[in-house]
């Protein structure tokens, strides 16, 4: 922000019913109306967004609107009891960023309700380098022990060099389970085996239609994708195996049967990060300040500015970003 009052933000607009996506100054009367203004210091850039930015989905709900599903600042302004100026916050999900100006941006305004207080000893960095694929990861994890995985079994975790795959990967083998890695990126095994994996596998074998039932082989599993993969996953679970699904990266479809529910008791959890009740998505970021390290993280990210967003989407789209992406909204 500057002494003029005004703010960077990456903005897109409908022009001749074409998108178009850039950076512009801004003053607070071009922010919605809430009880929270934060200055923000960090966001991330997530999968969601990539959809967004490259135009090819309806995920903006209105424009104009600062995209940005997550980020991570200071209160400058609260009329709400909860929060006072200087407290440290986190924003993830509710639509911000598709229905509701989000965190690519120097400043937001955001409902009181939707926000979450940083923990203790992590940074706003540190919050965007897990940002909302990190969270997501520790509520898929958190579905599986809920559910009661076999502790030290065989997990898989697809698209498992991507944001959510990658903390899931990671957070898995930390809990002594042994982690297959699909992935279609044999160059990345280096990265999955230094998170944890103890195997990787080609997505390609996964990644057609298969057999409804197959070999018994997964305890447990974190789907990213969707698809053919996440029902081949379903095939070869073993009895009574929870399998959570939080992505549609390869398709929103799921060509399945019912065998592997009434033969196996194999059960299909979903994980929701949006709506996710304010209690949980409290205790998934205290046990991620708790559990994922500065150190951790330096492996995961790599960080970027405003303008260099709109040519990252097509990169997130192909499947080509690798771990966590951070973004300095202030460089």
């Amino acid at each position: 922000m500057v002494a003029d009052g005004t703010f960077r933000a990456l903005v897109a607009r409908q022009v001749d019913g074409k998108q178009t996506i850039a950076i512009e100054r801004l003053t607070e009367a071009d922010l919605p109306e809430a009880d929270v203004l934060v200055d923000i210091d960090y966001s991330s850039f997530n999968y969601k967004d990539g959809l967004g930015l490259s135009g090819k989905n309806r995920i903006f709900r209105q424009f104009p609107i600062i995209p940005g599903i997550d980020y991570a600042g200071t209160v400058a302004r609260s009329d709400s009891p909860n929060f006072k100026p200087g407290d440290k916050v986190i924003l993830t999900g509710w639509g911000v960023g598709e229905g509701w100006s989000g965190g690519f941006s120097e400043r937001a305004r955001v409902k009181s309700e939707w926000l979450v207080k940083l923990p203790d000893g992590m940074t706003a960095r540190q919050a965007m380098a897990i940002g909302t694929a990190g969270l997501t990861a520790m509520l898929a994890v958190m579905s599986l022990e809920r559910y009661g995985v076999e502790k030290g079994g065989d997990v898989i975790v697809s698209g498992a060099a991507g944001g959510v795959g990658s903390v899931a990967v990671m957070l898995l083998a930390r809990r002594g389970y042994r982690v297959t890695a699909l992935t279609g990126r044999p160059e990345q095994a280096e990265f999955l085996k230094g998170l944890g994996a103890a195997e990787l596998m080609d997505r390609n074998l996964l990644a057609n239609p298969g057999k409804p039932l197959q070999a018994e082989k997964w305890h447990g599993a974190v789907d990213t994708v969707g698809g053919n993969i996440l029902a081949n996953i379903l095939a070869a679970a073993r009895y009574d195996a929870p399998i959570a699904a939080c992505g549609l990266a390869a398709s929103f479809e799921l060509p399945t049967t019912v065998f592997p529910f009434i033969l196996r008791g194999a059960a299909l959890l979903g994980v929701d990060s949006v709506q996710c009740p304010v209690a949980e998505r409290t205790e998934a970021w205290k046990r991620l300040a708790a559990e994922v390290s500065e150190q951790d993280l330096a492996g995961l990210t790599s960080e970027v500015g405003l303008e260099d967003l709109p040519a990252l989407a097509e990169t997130i789209l192909a499947g080509q970003v690798r771990g966590r992406t951070v973004v300095n909204v202030r460089r």
